[in-house]
């Protein structure tokens, strides 16, 4: 069976239960939708949101990519998919909050600590390696506060800190210091510890990362 039929009989379980379980739910979400939340987590298969969160359909407005990035806020060309879905959901979709969640064993971390990608042509790794220099600068201080040494101690500081890069890139849009201004947007950085499943959430007047409870 591949992985596809797999789905195919997780579809089925799916409209056979849980779709019938919520059908009040999605009706009213039939024509709209009005999430209070917008999370931006990693593409990793191992931290879905909506598991992790125990959310149901219309809860949260999610993108996920390569480390959970948020790119500096930017006019011109390219194909900015990321900006677009931030700006749909707080001008648009008007949420409450911008979550960037993090999380442990992060393998787009991992490849800007190694620069595994570097110098690779786009389809090979070059589009990888583009999106995560957005790392560097941490990358580099990083590095440097621990005399250059990989390991997990370093992977784990990047991690965290890729969280704190997005959340200083997401206050370079015009609307999101505006709205926090007023009172009408929170920006929260978290992190996901997967080997023992606890979330831990930025204090950002601090700058540590402490159990969600």
């Amino acid at each position: 069976m591949s992985g596809f039929d797999e789905l195919i009989d997780g579809y089925r379980r799916f409209r056979g239960g849980a779709y019938i379980a919520q059908k009040a739910r999605y009706d009213a979400l039939r024509s709209s939708q009005s999430p209070k939340t917008m999370i931006i987590s990693c593409s990793d298969s191992r931290v879905d949101p909506t598991l992790i969160f125990d959310v149901g359909p219309g809860e949260i407005f999610a993108v996920r990519n390569i480390a959970n990035l948020v790119p500096p806020f930017e006019i011109g060309g390219g194909r900015h998919g990321v900006s677009a879905a931030l700006e749909f959901a707080v001008t648009q979709l008007e949420v409450e909050s911008v979550v960037v969640m993090g999380h442990g064993g992060c393998g787009g971390v991992q490849a800007a600590l190694t620069r595994k990608f570097e110098g690779a042509p786009a389809g090979a790794g070059g589009f990888i390696a583009n999106w995560i220099d957005l790392l560097d600068e941490a990358r580099d201080r990083i590095l440097h506060e621990h005399d250059g040494h990989l390991g997990r101690e370093v992977e784990y500081a990047l991690e965290l800190e890729a969280v704190k890069v997005s959340l200083r890139n997401l206050r370079t849009f015009p609307c999101i210091p505006e709205r926090e201004a007023a009172g009408k947007l929170k920006l929260i950085g978290a992190y996901f510890a997967i080997r023992d499943g606890v979330l831990h959430v930025l204090d950002e007047a601090t700058g540590i990362f402490t159990p969600a409870g």
